[in-house]
């Protein structure tokens, strides 16, 4: 059994390289349909690294009052949409904050701008810089820790300040390596100077934002460069994952009293909590792989007629060698598994070239999520079982015919 398998993968050898050039062909198609495959679902598997490990530094006991509420149309196939509602006035989120008295730290920010551009000297970073305004306790309730420097005193927020925290990014980009001499040192952001007092370590990116990429000011300060007329975020962090769904309740509760919601009525607001953004973005890659597997399908498919319109056209070249065969005694059977193996190694070369490019290519967003390279063992598995059964449908018909050749009739083929 074992010397008649080593016999035919010689032969199957043999035969890919003598016609080297339409077996190299084929291969690259096959590997394409699978690079495609492994190459999107390895990509996705490192999207939701990316998601989970974001949302986790962002923290799992934390949660955030909107003003905009995510609504999910599954059933339309619209993934989440965004319906902005009340915008929530710094006077509610200040009256939260002094009257939640729920054991969880509170604190309160809003969005100055997205498009800042911040200068120090003759350096400037891309007018992409998040400017957030910010309270004393947002560093904690944001799980951000500093690298350099300290927080925002009472004296910065009751006076207005202008001071400001650098994000680990935006330092590097504006004082090089020397990012830790950036204390006391006077910053641009857009036409106004701050003094910088502490930088944060980083945080990376995810496909929502890059933490790295902001400058925080005071919020008092924000309100006086920006205007004091915008929708504010409320952040609450509970002090364990245990009691998060007690204060997210009760925060419920206390805003609703604040907006002076009737009984009955529904929200004006949302709280969004991490792990439920997380799972809303993990729905969607759903979508995402199951286009990828339709787009594998496909291409798969045209392998099994390229494949098989080869082997075909190899039987019809070897008819003369066939019929030596048969008449030195090989059985039809022989014959038949020689053709089906040499189908299948065609197809699991180009299976084997498509896992490798299909790895290297979906672990390139790793460099953008700034994940570890990941081995998605159960696609590879499901890539080489497709090509597996590609090289076995595409050879099993031409095997047969070839294997059925009458062996006068061969010898006789010019």
């Amino acid at each position: 059994m074992a010397q008649n398998f080593l016999f035919n993968l010689t032969l199957a050898f043999r035969a890919i390289r003598n016609n080297l050039l339409r077996s190299v062909l084929t291969i690259l198609i096959i590997g394409l349909g699978i690079t495609a495959l492994v190459g999107i679902l390895t990509a996705i598997e490192v999207m939701k690294e990316g998601v989970y490990s974001n949302f986790s530094r962002m923290g799992s006991n934390s949660f955030r009052i909107n003003s905009y509420i995510l609504k999910n149309n599954k059933r339309r196939g619209e993934g989440f949409q965004r319906t902005e509602e009340k915008d929530i006035k710094f006077d509610e989120a200040k009256a939260f904050k002094e009257r939640f008295h729920f054991p969880s730290t509170v604190g309160i920010s809003f969005n100055c701008t997205n498009i800042a551009t911040a200068h120090y000297e003759s350096e400037k970073t891309n007018p992409n810089v998040r400017v957030a305004g910010v309270d004393e306790d947002y560093l904690l309730v944001s799980d951000t820790k500093l690298a350099a420097g300290g927080n925002f005193s009472a004296l910065d927020l009751e006076a207005g300040n202008y001071v400001c925290l650098l994000g680990y990014g935006v330092a590097q980009k504006l004082f090089k390596k020397k990012w830790a001499n950036a204390i006391d040192q006077i910053v641009s952001v857009g036409d106004v100077k701050y003094r910088v007092i502490g930088v944060a370590e980083t945080k990376g990116g995810s496909m929502i934002m890059d933490a790295d990429n902001s400058v925080m000011i005071p919020l008092s300060t924000a309100r006086v460069v920006y205007g004091g007329d915008n929708s504010y975020t409320i952040n609450v962090r509970s002090p364990n994952v245990q009691l998060k769904d007690l204060a997210t309740e009760e925060a419920e509760g206390l805003f609703r009293v604040i907006r002076k919601l009737p009984l009955g009525t529904a929200n004006n607001f949302s709280i969004n909590q991490n792990d439920s953004v997380a799972v809303t973005l993990l729905d969607i890659l759903k979508y995402i792989r199951w286009a990828a597997v339709i787009i594998g399908i496909i291409t798969l498919l045209g392998s099994v007629i390229g494949l098989m319109n080869i082997m075909l056209v190899s039987v019809g070249e070897r008819t003369r060698e066939i019929g030596v065969s048969k008449a030195l005694g090989a059985r039809s059977s022989t014959i038949k598994n020689q053709f089906l193996t040499e189908s299948i190694m065609i197809s699991l070369m180009g299976g084997t070239l498509g896992v490798i490019m299909g790895m290297l290519v979906g672990n390139l967003f790793g460099l953008i999520f700034k994940t570890g390279f990941i081995v998605p063992w159960l696609w590879i598995l499901l890539g080489v079982s497709l090509c597996a059964m590609v090289g076995i449908i595409s050879g099993i018909y031409p095997a047969i015919k070839a294997s059925k050749l009458d062996p006068i009739v061969a010898l006789r083929y010019e």
